[in-house]
């Protein structure tokens, strides 16, 4: 009772504080962050800055699960559903076993009925698919042969990469059961790398291969070694693709823009700047957290094709975070990976003046690591009035959501 207590008082002070700070500093007025699930752990239905409201902002995609300290195998069945912001009620939908602890089952609002349609992974008779359903029908619209990765801004197509392979270099990013062909003995496979799907007719074309990516990514030089794609995002006006290209054991990291035609390939950083997190601002300027000049690890901000980079917030933001822009590209929140003292901290940059601001910081319990730990990876919502996160700072996998006035 006492913790409750002592909790309580901490976000009113946090709320009291930084609000001030943010009149002061022209930041929006963002309040104490509201606990919206409850009982058995839950975490977003996709990956950070996805949006996981409906337009209207009614209800969020939301999973459900009883896996606690450990990673997902394909026995374990999450339940995907929505909450109700009104009434911050639970609604089972339907169940996935194409789901992880960081990314969910890759929920995605389609933006062609973005009150009612979504699309999610699952494992259909052994083979990964995606699912467009209803969410008040409960009707499936179409099943797709192929787990999406991402959903374009217009709901009309999305891009398809290997969960097979990538449960075999990142375990806790892919998903179990061999839904897909691993190639666990080819470096750079030919069939395997990005595939644009037509959320429309069903066609799917390859955007670019493994196999193409060979003369631009660092040799592999262990003979077991492989590469893989490890995330994908389209730009927000849908012309072109951002990803990353990875090889196990070294881990080294190629960050990559390509047009969605395949066309114009491009690395987006020198040799040793890698790269990790990201998000587009607009069709042209991106976000991504890589070394600057091969050094510090910071937030960076630059246009496709140029070599304009720029490290925002002013060295208070030189570390790996998830960061992703509000829709209107006034604000962008970003997070921290644990400290010493395992606090998570949530900040938001003002884009113009390049200021930041702690929004509030929440402390992981050290049983929440390695492949089960539990990533802040904000996202706003379609109105960039509220902010969402994934949390355990109270003891379970739960999702909170701050409120933004501007």
């Amino acid at each position: 009772m006492r913790a409750n207590k002592t909790i309580r008082c901490l976000i009113l002070t946090t709320f009291v504080s930084l609000n001030a700070a943010a009149q002061s500093a022209m930041f929006p007025t963002v309040s104490a962050p509201v606990q919206i699930t409850n009982g058995k752990e839950h975490l977003f239905a996709s990956y950070y800055g996805i949006n996981s409201w409906s337009k209207n902002e009614r209800y969020a995609t939301i999973l459900e699960t009883d896996v606690r300290f450990r990673i997902p195998t394909m026995q374990d069945t999450a339940t995907l559903g929505l909450v109700d912001m009104r009434t911050n009620k639970f609604i089972p939908l339907t169940k996935t076993t194409a789901w992880n602890l960081q990314q969910g089952c890759m929920a995605h609002w389609l933006a062609t009925n973005p009150d009612s349609v979504i699309i999610y992974n699952d494992m259909r008779k052994g083979k990964y698919v995606s699912v467009i359903l209803n969410v008040f029908t409960r009707k499936e619209l179409n099943v797709f042969p192929y787990p999406v990765a991402a959903v374009s801004p217009d709901g009309k197509e999305a891009v398809c990469i290997n969960f097979s392979r990538l449960r075999l270099t990142r375990t806790d990013y892919g998903y179990d059961g061999g839904g897909q062909d691993v190639q666990p003995s080819v470096q750079f496979p030919e069939n395997d790398g990005i595939f644009l799907l037509d959320l429309q007719t069903g066609k799917i074309k390859s955007v670019v291969s493994l196999a193409q990516l060979k003369s631009q990514v660092p040799k592999i030089k262990d003979p077991k070694g492989i590469e893989y794609i490890g995330h994908v995002l389209f730009s927000k006006g849908g012309s072109k693709l951002f990803f990353l290209a990875r090889a196990i054991p070294a881990w080294n990291t190629t960050s990559f823009t390509i047009n969605k035609d395949g066309t114009n390939l491009k690395r987006c950083f020198p040799d040793e700047w890698g790269g990790s997190h990201f998000d587009w601002l607009n069709d042209q300027q991106l976000l991504i957290t890589a070394l600057y000049e091969g050094k510090q690890n910071s937030h960076i901000l630059f246009t496709v094709g140029q070599s304009n980079y720029r490290k925002l917030g002013g060295g208070k933001l030189d570390y790996d975070g998830h960061g992703t822009f509000s829709p209107n590209g006034k604000w962008m929140v970003t997070d921290t990976y644990p400290a010493r003292n395992r606090d998570q901290t949530i900040r938001l940059l003002n884009m113009k003046t390049d200021s930041v601001l702690t929004l509030g910081s929440y402390r992981e319990p050290p049983e929440f690591k390695d492949g089960w730990r539990a990533d802040i990876h904000c996202r706003w919502s379609p109105k960039g009035d509220l902010i969402g996160f994934n949390s355990t700072h109270n003891g379970s996998r739960q999702v909170y959501v701050m409120k933004v006035k501007e």
